[in-house]
């Protein structure tokens, strides 16, 4: 069996698994790691690997990181909220591991392990979002990640979609993510239960009377309990979503839209309003059917899955130390 390393860069945790040639996990590996310290997130890197080896004859080592990667696959020109700029990570950990490296968008490898194994198999177009603090995504056209002039296809999460709207950290204001993304359901229940507390008593509740408590985990509870604040903000944020779609639809044309990220574990609570805000504002839609809309079948480890397949995929391409 072949075996590849897939590893998944967040702000404070590495995620990692041992995937084979069928996308099935076999052994999965999650550790805290400071990551905007660069030297701490490779040395984490370096320890899994190790502990890893001894286990299993690894062919290549596959990570997905945030940010901007150039078409190399292996330099992050610009990954923002940890502090990265034109680090060269493949070779990095190629050079710590002796394994051959490809570094690809998490967005990317998510949307490449849909493709291969997931939601997305059953078609050669397809759009995955990851919504979680923001909004990533993955642009598959015919069997292939659409990386562009430069790799950096793909952002989405800052198409303009309210002008003037809120400011984002990208240092624009109304980006979609700041409407559609798991920091705008916590911002619009925080902005619910100041403005109108007696309206969000469930809520509340799961908060202990603070506020600044409510997350999105909480904010699904609610809703799944049927506050009426909690079903409001899915109702908001799910057409958010749904609208930016329309606008990916109609530029892109896809053959489906795959919702994945943290905020999945919403499901159908976030899937139906985004759906029909979709269907809604699509282009043309007397005279094509619209893309469907699925929730990830692949959960929190479709990162790890895509990066390992990809470096499965393209380990003859990988450059190896001299």
């Amino acid at each position: 069996m072949a075996y590849a390393l897939g590893i998944d860069i967040g702000g404070t945790k590495i995620a990692a698994g041992v995937v084979d040639e069928n996308g099935r996990v076999e052994q999965s590996i999650r550790r805290p790691s400071p990551a905007h310290d660069f030297t701490a997130a490779l040395s984490t890197i370096g320890d899994i690997v190790t502990e890893l080896c001894g286990r299993y004859q690894l062919s290549a080592v596959g990570i997905g990181a945030p940010g901007f990667v150039d078409n190399d696959l292996q330099t992050v020109r610009l990954a923002a909220n940890l502090g990265w700029r034109d680090v060269d990570l493949g070779a990095a950990v190629t050079a710590l591991t002796g394994l051959p490296t490809v570094v690809e968008n998490d967005a990317n490898a998510a949307a490449w392990a849909e493709y291969r194994f997931g939601a997305a198999s059953d078609t050669e177009t397809a759009i995955v979002l990851t919504i979680g603090t923001g909004i990533g995504g993955g642009l598959i056209n015919n069997g292939a990640i659409v990386r562009g002039q430069h790799g950096f296809a793909g952002e989405v999460g800052h198409l303009l979609i309210k002008a003037d709207g809120r400011r984002c950290g990208c240092g624009l204001r109304g980006c979609w993510e700041r409407y559609g993304s798991g920091t705008a359901i916590v911002h619009e229940a925080r902005e619910a239960a100041n403005v109108a507390p007696a309206n969000t008593k469930r809520l509340m509740e799961l908060a202990g009377g603070d506020i600044n408590r409510i997350d999105g985990h909480l904010v699904t509870q609610a809703a799944v309990e049927g506050d009426p604040t909690a079903l409001e903000v899915f109702d908001t944020v799910g057409t958010w979503i749904g609208i930016g779609m329309a606008q990916l639809a109609t530029i892109l044309d896809p053959g489906a839209f795959i919702l994945g990220g943290g905020v999945a574990e919403a499901g159908e609570l976030l899937r139906a309003p985004a759906a029909a805000a979709l269907t809604k504002r699509l282009t043309a839609r007397a005279s094509r059917s619209g893309p469907p809309v699925h929730m990830t079948t692949l959960s929190g480890e479709a990162g790890v899955i895509g990066a390992a397949d990809l470096a499965r995929t393209l380990v003859a391409e990988i450059p190896l130390p001299a």
